[in-house]
């Protein structure tokens, strides 16, 4: 029996992926996912030629929703920014 070669929303979701974010003037494009950093800097100069060259970009790492619940988020959010000034 021959293997699926595209990969399943939850085998991708295993995996980091990464997108890749545009900022052009007032408007922000997010395209993507990718499964790595590469393929999204592959796929950056076809992206940027649809822009000005001014825009700015940046490849974000996704985290698997399943990974880490939104109160451990928060809960992580507030104990690295718990500094006490003197």
């Amino acid at each position: 029996m021959a293997k699926n070669l595209v990969p399943s929303i939850e085998e991708m979701w295993r995996v980091c992926m990464y997108l890749l974010t545009v900022k052009d003037g007032l408007v922000t494009r997010h395209i993507g996912p990718y499964a790595s950093p590469k393929l999204a800097s592959d796929d950056l100069a076809r992206v940027l030629d649809s822009c000005s060259k001014r825009a700015r970009w940046q490849i974000h790492a996704l985290e698997s929703p399943k990974a880490i619940s939104f109160s451990d988020r928060l809960n992580a959010r507030g104990q690295a920014f718990s500094a006490a000034a003197s």
